[in-house]
């Protein structure tokens, strides 16, 4: 935090972009090594940051991803010894008794858990219709280490929040909560257990509807593209799940796909509109969809698809780990299908009322300014993919994002429940997409999509009137109160309002108004060390040494405050 908050915000600000430019790759790599050795050393949610971290390959050099890969497979297994004492004591029966056979050896070892294969016995094998399964067995004592590093995460949310910078944009401790309540549901493997099999029953439904809409404007996820594992009920416990093993091809894996016959490109395109429908359409989206937890399912040889509608449709997505999911509420995802449409369309003001209602955007933001750069963001790079991107003059990009920046910086936000959770999985399904097809575009998966949308949205044109006129009854009704409210509010001294373009004015005058405190402090202590130095040579060393800071605050002060007049006259 300290070395992103230094060389990525202070240096630039000050006109040290350049220094702080160079040797970036190395510096982040050098972070990376350090945070994966700590990681793997302390546990817990540490990892689940660097699974994360690894998943944005979008936006983070590759050297990094590349660095933190190894977080989501590559975990200290806990000794087999502690991991039978638990399970035995949460089954309430021998590992003998209750598996045909159990491997001593895990599959995989996670930050909260790991995986062992194992064989069911006859009879259960015979009333499920399979016999092999993957045991999860919780690391022993992981709680305690969650409640540990939820403690911190708590404390720096804390320092942050007295951060006017982050604290006037977002609420850290409330983010911070709802992590803390997702993680604390990811630890409960009955919760899981439901979980998966809510995904599957959603997964049956969203196949139903593509069946029925497949002459759509674009093909729809195919029937049977989107599995979850079955769960053995009899054997599962809050810290203990078995499930059918459904062990394949990595998703990230791309020369086992292609030995299989199987496009990394199409793999990108059928994921992203599975994420897309999950978060849009059914809202209840997977909230940890890094590689490590999908799989890509080739079909049994001589085994076609059923009712695939071509060729091409021979493998299906599994996914697995459903301990962090996402609930997407009714008014939040008409919020989302808003956006996606707008960006679609290009369609800036559409995009900044999508905004509003999701509920980002405070009132008294000034939109205007917003309106413009989006504008512009959707004239210029509007359609480019992230390999278009890399293409795009440094200059050019880094011009607009100062100007962007510079307008969303002085907007009041806020992050609704669960954003948190959709903006994480949007981030790991663009990471996961542009690994598979360097050259993704999300715009060639937007549109269509959001084309289906529209056409729903034209189809729904009496229930979307029946809706609005409800809620300009209930606006209606509930007017009398708000203007009491507004009344009492403004009796009380209560009532704020907020004048973005002012703010910044005053903001440029306070700024010079320290830059030149500053100078006159510098010139004081040189005075004085003057003075003192004859007869006091210590007391005016110091006084001059002491100059030193007033005058470099003095000088980054003033330069910051004239590219900020700089910036606010080009506008």
């Amino acid at each position: 935090m300290v070395m992103a908050w230094w060389f990525e915000m202070t240096l630039p600000r000050i006109g040290l972009g350049r220094f702080a430019a160079r040797g970036r790759v190395e510096r982040w790599s050098s972070t990376a090594k350090r945070f994966r050795a700590l990681a793997v050393e302390l546990g817990g949610l540490m990892i689940k940051v660097g699974q994360f971290l690894s998943s944005r390959m979008d936006v983070l050099p590759p050297e990094i991803t590349k660095e933190l890969e190894g977080l989501q497979d590559e975990v200290a297994p806990v000794p087999f010894d502690q991991i039978r004492t638990l399970a035995e004591a949460q089954l309430g029966v021998d590992l003998n008794n209750a598996f045909v056979s159990f491997d001593p050896r895990p599959l995989a070892a996670a930050s909260l858990g790991q995986a062992h294969s194992a064989t069911l016995t006859p009879d259960n094998a015979k009333e499920l219709g399979f016999a092999e399964v993957v045991v999860k067995v919780q690391r022993p004592g992981i709680a305690d280490v969650v409640e540990v590093d939820l403690r911190a995460l708590r404390r720096i949310a804390g320092w942050l929040s007295r951060v006017r910078f982050i604290s006037r944009r977002v609420d850290m401790p409330a983010l911070v909560e709802e992590f803390a309540h997702v993680s604390l549901e990811e630890i409960d493997y009955l919760h899981e257990a439901a979980n998966a099999e809510a995904f599957a029953m959603d997964a049956a439904a969203s196949a139903t509807r593509s069946a029925d809409t497949s002459d759509a404007a674009s093909p729809a996820v195919e029937p049977t593209r989107v599995q979850a594992p079955r769960i053995v009920w009899e054997q599962t416990t809050p810290q203990v799940l078995t499930m059918e093993d459904v062990t394949a091809i990595k998703a990230n894996d791309i020369t086992s796909l292609r030995q299989a016959g199987i496009d990394p490109h199409e793999v990108a395109a059928v994921f992203a509109h599975t994420m897309f429908d999950q978060l849009f359409r059914t809202g209840f989206f997977h909230a940890d969809p890094h590689p490590g937890n999908i799989f890509v399912t080739p079909a049994p040889p001589g085994t076609p698809s059923a009712g695939a509608t071509s060729a091409r449709a021979n493998w299906h997505l599994t996914f697995i780990d459903f301990g962090m999911m996402g609930h997407v509420s009714e008014n939040l995802r008409a919020g989302l299908r808003e956006l996606i449409i707008a960006v679609a369309l290009r369609d800036s003001r559409r995009l900044v009322a999508s905004v509003e209602l999701i509920g980002v955007l405070l009132d008294g933001a000034d939109t205007e300014e917003l309106e413009r750069s989006l504008t512009g963001l959707f004239a210029r790079f509007g359609g480019m993919g992230f390999a278009h991107l890399r293409d795009v003059d440094e200059k050019e990009l880094r011009a607009f994002s100062t100007d962007f920046e510079s307008v969303v910086r002085d907007l009041p936000v806020q992050l609704p429940e669960n954003l948190f959770l959709i903006i994480r999985s949007l981030s790991m399904v663009s990471g996961l997409c542009s690994s598979l097809n360097p050259s993704f575009n999300i715009w060639e998966v937007v549109e269509p999509y959001a084309s289906e949308l529209i056409e729903e949205e034209k189809g729904g044109v009496a229930g979307t009137a029946a809706k609005e006129a409800l809620n300009f009854v209930r606006l209606t009704l509930g007017l009398p109160g708000r203007l009491d409210s507004l009344v009492q509010r403004i009796e009380n001294g209560e009532l704020s309002v907020a004048t973005p373009k002012l703010d910044r004015r005053v903001a440029g005058l306070e700024l010079l108004a320290r830059g030149v405190i500053s100078a006159l402090l510098f010139s004081g202590f040189v005075i004085g060390g003057a003075v003192l130095l004859p007869t006091t040579r210590l007391g005016g060393v110091l006084l001059l040494i002491a100059s030193a800071p007033a005058l470099i605050h003095s000088l980054t002060t003033l330069l910051r405050h004239r590219r900020r007049a700089h910036r606010q006259r080009s506008r």
